[in-house]
């Protein structure tokens, strides 16, 4: 049987109250949203006597295979033998159940996966001991705090981390999930010593629709850099402090700092590899130290502080030739009717070549972009950079956590009204 919480002496995190449904809501409602683009489904919290298939979720037994599946790899229920249960129970309080039957059993080990926003979305496990090594860190730079106002899902790394481990470390914590909350609602929610755990994107319309902020209201924020612009409007109505957390379901937590005019601080378990500037030194109380490679080039200032500049090597194979999609998104931002762009591979089942998608000016003709677009990358762009599939929208697609998403080829439904362009050309 698992054991409790490493070193701490408590009940283990899925027998907090409501916990586990929560992290079982997210992940159900994540995956069945990819399964069914477009298609609404009400979101979680769900009452535990709901139906999976009809007249509940309606999960087909497909859906219901995918969906079981991702709930086993991330809590690694086949460790403790109860995974194929999943296909029999009906309700969603049985699946939670059973999920807590199978922490009972094993609990040690997590897996994660990352947000596809460099790629095809991969899982990353981790040990509950290291994760909970980084929490007992956050909890003493964060201090104790009254309430959690949570923007992120719990199922994925940094919403765990901040929206279910850490809460435990306060006794009694409530954490209240406000992404169907509008800025100004979620204002007058707020109170004196709560802690808004958010991302970049939530961040900025809090800064721009909140208001006034009342005293000692402390954030987070994570997944991607905050812009300046947007922690000083948010210093400016209020907000008491903003810890920038950085970074990656690879790593979970590597430094944090309170302002982006200052380099990240290590935390303290890790460490730096005087022979490698690819890779940091991970500690592990009675474990033999781990080297853990990085996604990003770090420039040290000093043991245990360090800036980010960029990812070491953003190439990616297009028939036997490495293209950089970041070089390619820069030629596509200076034609004068794209304001912004993503590009990245194909899947595998939609070809070997690049595909972008372009956000428009707004004086664009958006049926004609693509054309436009393919004859701009031809005198631009050597064959294998060039994108041979476009779809033009109004915004750039993005996940759960504000962080670029992929997109299916002619995809004309990731965000609002948008033209299909189709896969132009081989």
């Amino acid at each position: 049987m698992a054991a409790d919480a490493p070193g701490h002496g408590r009940a283990p995190w899925w027998h907090q109250p409501g916990v586990l449904a929560r992290l079982v809501g997210d992940l159900v409602a994540d995956e069945l949203a990819h399964l069914r683009p477009g298609v609404g489904v009400e979101p979680p919290p769900w009452p535990a006597d709901l139906l999976l298939d009809e007249p509940g979720l309606g999960l087909d037994s497909l859906e219901r295979l995918s969906i079981a599946s991702a709930l086993n790899e991330t809590l690694h229920l086949h460790e403790s033998g109860v995974e194929d249960l999943l296909l029999v129970r009906r309700r969603f309080g049985e699946w939670v159940d059973l999920a807590r039957l199978g922490l009972d059993h094993a609990g040690l080990r997590m897996t994660f996966r990352t947000s596809g926003s460099r790629g095809a979305p991969k899982p990353c496990t981790h040990a509950l001991a290291a994760l909970e090594q980084e929490v007992d860190v956050l909890a003493d730079l964060l201090g104790g705090r009254r309430r959690v106002f949570s923007a992120v899902p719990a199922h994925h790394i940094y919403g765990f981390l901040f929206t279910v481990l850490l809460p435990a470390r306060w006794p009694g914590m409530a954490v209240h999930d406000v992404r169907r909350m509008t800025p100004q609602a979620l204002a007058a929610r707020l109170a004196p010593g709560d802690l808004l755990v958010s991302h970049p994107a939530h961040w900025a319309l809090v800064a721009r629709h909140a208001g006034r902020l009342p005293p000692n209201v402390v954030g987070v924020s994570s997944t991607a850099s905050c812009p300046d612009t947007v922690a000083m409007a948010l210093s400016d109505l209020g907000l008491q402090r903003l810890v920038q957390v950085y970074g990656s379901s690879e790593t979970a937590g590597i430094g944090w700092r309170d302002s982006t005019a200052e380099p990240y601080r290590l935390m303290p378990h890790w460490s730096r590899l005087a022979s490698d500037d690819t890779a940091l030194q991970r500690l592990l109380p009675g474990e033999d130290p781990v080297r853990q490679t990085l996604q990003d080039r770090l420039a040290w200032c000093g043991e245990d502080r360090f800036q980010v500049f960029g990812r070491h090597d953003e190439a990616v194979q297009v028939c036997g030739t490495n293209v950089f999609p970041e070089r390619v998104r820069q030629v596509l931002l200076t034609h004068p009717q794209v304001q912004d762009a993503a590009v990245r591979r194909m899947t595998e089942a939609e070809g070997e070549r690049l595909k972008a998608f372009v956000v428009p000016r707004g004086e664009a003709d958006r049926a004609a972009l693509p054309d436009a677009l393919m004859r701009w990358v031809a005198q631009h762009l050597t064959a294998p950079e060039r994108p041979r599939a476009f779809t033009v929208g109004e915004r750039l697609p993005t996940g759960a956590l504000g962080k670029l998403s992929d997109w299916p080829c002619g995809d004309t439904h990731a965000h609002g009204p948008q033209q299909p362009a189709g896969a132009l050309g081989a």
